[in-house]
């Protein structure tokens, strides 16, 4: 890091990093990071009460610049507790904590897989560390570390023990997933999809597959790099890259590939095919999105010489974080209301759409997907259209954004000539059901598309909420998914709190 030892013991142990004054060990360094908000130079004090050491950036000695000369308040502290732990003084607290975070890399020799992506990246990181679990000790990140900050916060977690790491990367503007990989110098890469998120940020997603695929940097020659094959801004890629490359998913032409994929009850099944291999894979989520991320997964496991069968097996009791089905006496509520993306809102109404043995409604309610830049306008439109085509009962938005949903939605039911009536939350659910009979009446019958869909606007959270509780029965099935912002959660909390089975 090129710091300076203001004061303390040179050969202090130091484990892991703390960035929160209130939590810490005294073999953790605190890490005070100067936000937009708030300067955590603010807190060392308190922060050592607990931690081991600090680093600093504002406090100096004499003659450095851009600093806070002469206060020297690592001595007045020590006066006041009786306590001299280490200061390390350094031109940036964030980068000092990534280079320490590459130090605890190069330190172990385990092979190291790193997934990043626009959607798909955590259940796809669990499920490969999933399979990988099935012949190896496996690390993987922690929470949703994945920024600037929070992969050297993981990277200082990894221990000798461990025989493999899967690690999630993230960013938020060009140049970082370069910054990342060059840290994890990852043996496997893998790119999950090319979508929109941070297309403010970038501004196309032409920049934002640049910047994802910037992941290569860090592979060695001798790596691999796992793309998905049906996706457009990555299939040019094939036979460009140094590394050996291979492609997943749904086409004919990928290495690895799904054929017979059949939807049940809550679970998906389908033949992974690779070269001469054959293996018919159950999973207990659903939906297609999850098809690419097992097979990526029994991909990456293949290549590091795990027992294909085996990790299908550990794969077939995997459900993830994100998509929550519960089930209670007033419905079933699928709960994705961790954020959205056009791809992964369309993602999870597809996976509604698909639910098997369905004998009410089927409901999405959905809210408004941010920082999607100028055309945010025009991907709630495109979702809209693409629920028109889906075996959906009823769309149910509030938001400003989200009216471009019902929109799409009615527009596009227009030109397929689909049974649609638009309405607002205060209505009666009868209106519709006056217009489709059976499509609200909440009956045990099934309900097809062809009998219509209901598109119906609530002011706000509080409204949809009392919508829902209202109409929804216990046959129903409800999707709930929003970027986290919209608080689609607290509409879950209520749907759910009582009566869970």
């Amino acid at each position: 890091t090129r710091g300076v030892l203001l004061c303390g013991d040179e050969n202090k142990v130091i484990r892991d990093f703390s960035i929160d004054s209130r939590e810490g060990s005294e073999d953790s360094i605190f890490v005070p990071i100067i936000g937009e908000r708030v300067n955590a130079h603010r807190f060392i004090e308190g922060a050592l009460e607990l931690n081991g050491a600090t680093f600093t950036s504002e406090h100096c000695p004499e003659g450095e610049d851009g600093a806070a000369k002469g206060d020297r308040l690592w001595e007045q502290i020590a006066n006041k507790t009786g306590m001299v732990k280490p200061w390390i003084y350094v031109k940036d607290t964030v980068r000092a904590m990534q280079q320490v975070g590459t130090c605890y890399r190069n330190r172990l020799s385990l092979p190291v897989v790193a997934v990043t992506g626009s959607v798909g990246k955590t259940t796809t990181r669990e499920m490969i560390a999933t399979a990988l679990s099935a012949g190896k000790r496996v690390f993987q990140t922690l929470g949703n570390q994945n920024s600037q900050i929070g992969v050297p916060l993981t990277l200082s977690h990894m221990s000798p023990e461990d025989e493999a790491a899967v690690l999630e990367i993230g960013m938020s503007e060009r140049g970082q997933i370069e910054t990342l990989t060059k840290m994890i110098r990852p043996d496997i890469a893998v790119v999950t999809m090319i979508g929109v998120s941070h297309i403010a940020q970038l501004k196309s997603q032409e920049n934002i597959c640049l910047e994802k695929m910037d992941i290569v940097k860090g592979v060695p020659e001798d790596g691999m790099v796992f793309l998905n094959g049906d996706d457009p801004f990555l299939v040019p890629y094939r036979g460009r890259l140094e590394q050996k490359t291979f492609f997943y998913g749904l086409s004919d032409d990928c290495d690895y590939r799904a054929e017979d994929i059949v939807n049940g009850d809550g679970q998906i099944s389908f033949t992974f095919c690779a070269d001469d291999l054959r293996l018919p894979v159950t999973l207990s989520t659903m939906g297609e999105h999850n098809v690419r991320n097992a097979l990526v997964a029994l991909g990456v496991a293949h290549q590091m010489g795990v027992d294909v069968s085996a990790a299908a097996k550990k794969l077939s009791k995997f459900h993830g974080q994100r998509l929550k089905f519960v089930r209670c006496g007033r419905c079933t509520v699928i709960d994705d209301t961790y954020n959205a993306s056009p791809d992964s809102m369309k993602a999870s109404v597809g996976v509604l759409s698909s639910m098997a043995n369905v004998q009410g409604r089927r409901v999405a309610a959905l809210s408004d997907m941010l920082e999607l830049g100028e055309d945010e306008k025009r991907y709630h439109y495109e979702v809209g259209e693409y629920i028109a085509e889906k075996e959906i009962d009823e769309l149910v938005v509030f938001g400003e954004l989200s009216r471009e949903i019902l929109k799409g939605a009615e527009e596009a039911c227009a030109e397929r000539k689909r049974p649609c009536v638009r309405k607002t939350a205060d209505e009666q659910p009868e209106t519709a059901a006056g217009v489709m009979p059976g499509a609200t009446d909440g009956s045990a019958e099934p309900v097809s598309r062809q009998r219509g869909l209901v598109l119906t606007e609530a002011k706000d959270r509080e409204a949809m909420t009392a919508y829902l509780m209202r109409t929804l029965r216990p046959e129903d099935v409800v999707l709930l998914k929003a970027s986290n912002g919209m608080k689609l959660f607290e509409v879950a909390k209520a749907l759910t709190e009582q009566n869970v089975k």
